[in-house]
């Protein structure tokens, strides 16, 4: 259960991976994400207090203009009926044209009850890791110069922490230290991510790392060495910041049809063959 909202603060619904088409097809064959979509939502339109919606990257999966639309048809309303402030980040699916096109600037800044939220764009064109290069580290520390008076929260697609699999492993964000770097010399109180399509909770240079559960399909980050699995399953994450003090994340799983079948296995071939082609260059 998710506790009811009693204290000041902020409180954001963060959902990631959404994976549409804009034609409708299904994902990998079997999924249809904007069905997935639409029962994360209502699940979530039960949840008290929301600030803030963070969907941080791979909205699309094919990068489409007809994508972000029918996800804007869907997120822009739902935010508004909750008061809430839209947030969205880009992921290593989406692409740049049509992104900007339908949802505007790939990276910015937003107020809210004292908190300021950041976005920043991860992907790298034609490639499934994350980067963050110099000019973008040096305009995020330029924000965080100023402080926000009860700090700032960053929402990005490739998360500042390590994978669980093989092959998510290889699609990291590279040179994750130089981000945390400046998160740590500023004030950064909490950092939320997707990619991974499972649940985490840690730290990194003592800042809370958030990686919100995929709407799309869910990972299996305890699927045997070098492999890669997924199943059917969405979710999505609750994140309560107090004035002062940690972040809690509260994980929701979103019920629906065919729960925990996979999806698919890769082997380790084939799991070196996607990383060799899709990972950062060695």
């Amino acid at each position: 259960m998710i506790p009811e909202r009693r204290r000041a603060g902020l409180r954001i619904l963060h959902l990631s991976d959404t994976h549409l088409f804009g034609d409708g097809s299904l994902h990998y064959g079997r999924v249809d994400t904007l069905a997935a979509l639409d029962r994360t939502l209502e699940r979530a339109a039960t949840i008290d207090g929301v600030d803030v919606v963070a969907v941080s990257g791979d909205l699309s999966d094919d990068g489409s203009a007809e994508s972000y639309r029918s996800l804007a048809a869907r997120l822009a309303p739902f935010a508004a009926d909750l008061g809430a402030e839209l947030v969205y980040a880009m992921g290593n699916h989406d692409l740049r044209k049509g992104f900007e096109a339908v949802l505007g600037a790939r990276e910015t800044v937003t107020q809210r009850n004292g908190f300021r939220i950041v976005t920043l764009d991860t992907s790298v064109p034609g490639a499934g890791y994350g980067a963050l290069d110099a000019d973008q580290l040096d305009a995020l520390a330029d924000v965080l110069a100023a402080p926000a008076q009860h700090g700032t929260v960053v929402v990005l697609h490739h998360p500042p922490v390590p994978a669980a699999s093989a092959l998510l492993a290889a699609l990291e964000l590279t040179t994750p230290e130089a981000l945390l770097d400046v998160c740590t010399a500023g004030d950064v109180r909490a950092v939320l991510a997707g990619h991974y399509h499972h649940a985490l909770a840690t730290q990194a240079h003592g800042v809370p790392v958030i990686v919100a559960p995929g709407v799309a399909n869910s990972s299996d980050p305890m699927s045997p060495a070098g492999t890669e699995r997924a199943t059917v399953g969405s979710g999505f994450a609750v994140v309560d910041l107090p004035l002062e003090g940690s972040p809690r994340a509260t994980f929701v799983p979103v019920s629906g049809h065919g729960d925990g079948q996979e999806i698919f296995a890769l082997d380790a071939a084939e799991v070196e063959r996607i990383a060799a082609a899709a990972g950062a260059p060695s």
